[in-house]
């Protein structure tokens, strides 16, 4: 069977020009991690048990080292977790990244309702829509000992507005997937980590992990994520990443788009008119790329991530 995985980023054609295909902090890379990444010592392996990282991200989240588990990328980590839930049911996000799908197909899961089901994915600020998971609170407060519900994390640092859905207490429920390299401007580096849940058996899941998941560059960026340096630069980065979405936002609207809400430095369009893949077909030809939203269940809307204003103008012009 062959997997037609669809993502946004470089494609046959190159890098685009103008990637509003990718959910990336458009204000990065972080300086203080693309340096860090950069004096990486790629002659070594990194330690295998990576412990002074582990007890760098435990001090991070005010948790227990033992709860930290490395993993190659988020997608890693899915297939990972859809694996030790082989042929059990698994309750997907009605949007959802295709990840979720692909490695549930490839395991043997079954489609199942919140209650039936033994695999719960979320995701929030969600992706494509950039909201709040629905009901996500009572999903947390209603679990059983058989559920897992996985927290898909990745965006949580590009919030712009809103509050979470989960408290401290809610959160220690649930497998928290962080991948740090989006909010920092460094998706080339595929490096992820997870926070198991207070109390949680996390040996199936080792037991299922290859050796040495993160490499000498994902470390360094991992341990720079850790740092004052980065979160200041991030926190100054929410700030920009604002008002280029105001910005762009006005934009679409301006050239007859419907825009949805929502909180995250991303948000989804429907475009005017008809024929929206040949529409960006001839945009990505003249160096812009949309991503298509049709593969997460939306036909007839983009999802864009924010972009500089030169950018947004690109994209006015095209």
């Amino acid at each position: 069977m062959v997997v037609n995985f669809v993502h946004g980023g470089p494609d046959a054609l190159g890098v685009p020009q103008y990637d509003f295909s990718t959910n990336s902090n458009a204000c990065g890379p972080c300086p203080h991690a693309l340096a860090a990444v950069q004096l990486a010592d790629a002659t070594r392996y990194p330690d295998p048990q990576y412990t002074a990282l582990q007890a760098d991200l435990a001090d991070f989240h005010g948790v227990d080292a033992t709860r930290v588990l490395l993993a190659a990328s988020a997608s890693e980590f899915i297939y990972r977790m859809s694996a030790l839930h082989r042929g059990q049911g698994v309750c997907l996000p009605r949007h959802h990244y295709g990840d979720y799908a692909q490695a549930a197909q490839a395991w043997g899961l079954l489609p199942a309702d919140a209650r039936r089901a033994r695999l719960l994915w979320a995701c929030e600020p969600s992706s494509p829509l950039g909201q709040a998971h629905p009901d996500l609170a009572a999903l947390v407060d209603g679990l059983q000992a058989h559920h897992s519900v996985v927290l898909d994390c990745a965006y949580a640092p590009l919030r712009l507005e809103g509050a979470p859905s989960l408290d401290a207490a809610q959160m220690d429920r649930v497998w928290q997937m962080w991948t740090p390299n989006k909010a920092l401007g460094l998706t080339g580096i595929r490096a992820a980590y997870v926070i198991a849940p207070l109390g949680a058996d996390t040996s199936a899941l080792q037991a299922l992990c290859p050796s040495w998941p993160v490499g000498a560059h994902g470390v360094a960026m991992l341990q720079a994520w850790c740092q004052p340096a980065s979160q200041q630069w991030l926190a100054q980065s929410l700030v920009t990443l604002r008002a280029w979405k105001a910005r762009q936002t006005i934009l679409c609207r301006t050239l007859g788009w419907e825009c949805l809400p929502s909180t995250a430095n991303f948000f989804c369009a429907r475009p005017s008119g008809d024929d929206l893949p040949l529409r960006l077909q001839r945009l990505r030809a003249r160096g812009i790329k949309l991503r298509d939203a049709a593969s997460f269940g939306l036909p007839g809307y983009v999802r864009l991530g924010v972009l500089p204003p030169g950018a947004q103008d690109a994209l006015g012009r095209g």
